[in-house]
């Protein structure tokens, strides 16, 4: 009897293990229009090739301008900028409402428009300084789990309740027949989307977003922003230097200097009693080595730990 020929095996498939640097910092990104926010923080953390990565609030696909990444450290730090106030130049049509509120919803409504400059004029005074305004169904917020644009996709209506927002400066840059933009400089929880509609519905001819771009977050400005395409061309060695350092997110708050045994005692997790008559709050901490986290001043000039850093010569155990 004819023996068989033994079946070659086939090589064993061997997964490649993506190793990924550690990479500390923030950067200034000009998100571009089209992109999701997501898409543009895996694109950046692909380019750094970077561990760890979030971003300090996100922009919608159509919307393009400022977006903040943090990597490393320095996403610990990432709600210091959802909390800041931002600034936002939009572009509004008027007499044509979507579902969305933008450009990318069905069209709802489509009315005649008979404004002029003074009466929009008149219109944007009544939308300066504390207003309410109800959130968006396609926004991220949630409800039961769920983020209220899922619900607006299944057809669903949710009832919001209107919340107070600040609107700082309000500016109209241009205006043409039935378009007009403005420059918006708000606190957080503000929705230019809300702010488009709301105008148009004061109006009497309804309106919806067709642009938007973030320019401003706190004290950062989209020109010293990158793109992802001018992120690309550097050379891969150089991109993690063009991040700035982590504490660039907490720089509005008051600096304190640590010598090498607080500093390492604070790391501990020690409350250090250092006698400073400074007021009470949050304060940026540094060690010999250079920033460690953000500390808070308590009553009795004591300083306890509020969110560090894993750092390296100041921490725990390191050698002296």
């Amino acid at each position: 009897m004819q023996e068989l020929a033994a079946r070659p095996r086939r090589p064993k498939q061997v997964q490649r293990k993506i190793v990924r640097a550690i990479v500390d910092g923030v950067l200034l990104l000009d998100k571009p229009q089209g992109m999701s926010s997501n898409g543009a923080l895996q694109t950046a953390r692909r380019l750094l090739n970077a561990a760890k990565a979030g971003h300090t609030g996100t922009l919608d696909p159509m919307a393009s301008g400022l977006l903040p990444l943090t990597f490393g450290e320095a996403t610990k730090f990432s709600q210091m900028l959802l909390d800041a106030d931002k600034t936002y130049e939009a572009v509004v049509q008027l007499g044509i409402e979507t579902d969305s509120g933008d450009a990318e919803g069905a069209v709802l409504a489509s009315r005649p428009v008979a404004v002029e400059r003074a009466q929009l004029d008149a219109v944007l005074e009544n939308f300066r300084g504390d207003i309410e305004q109800v959130p968006p169904m396609y926004s991220a917020l949630k409800r039961d789990g769920k983020a209220l644009y899922e619900y607006a996709r299944a057809g669903i209506e949710i009832e919001r309740e209107a919340r107070k927002v600040r609107v700082h400066a309000l500016e109209l840059l241009d205006f043409a027949d039935t378009r007009f933009s403005i420059r918006v400089a708000c606190s957080k929880g503000t929705y230019i989307r809300s702010l488009a509609m709301d105008i148009g519905s004061a109006l009497g001819c309804g309106a919806h977003l067709c642009a938007l771009r973030r320019t401003r977050i706190g004290a950062f400005d989209v020109a010293d922003a990158l793109t992802l395409d001018a992120l690309e061309a550097q050379p891969a060695e150089v991109r993690a230097g063009l991040l700035a350092p982590a504490d660039t997110l907490v720089a509005a708050y008051p600096a304190c200097h640590l010598d090498a045994e607080q500093a390492c005692g604070l790391l501990q997790g020690r409350v250090l009693v250092l006698g400073e008559t400074g007021a009470e709050g949050l304060v940026r901490v540094y060690g010999p080595q250079g920033f460690i986290g953000l500390g808070q001043w308590q009553q009795g000039g004591k300083l306890a730990a509020r969110r560090l850093i894993a750092t390296g010569a100041d921490a725990p155990g390191a050698s002296a």
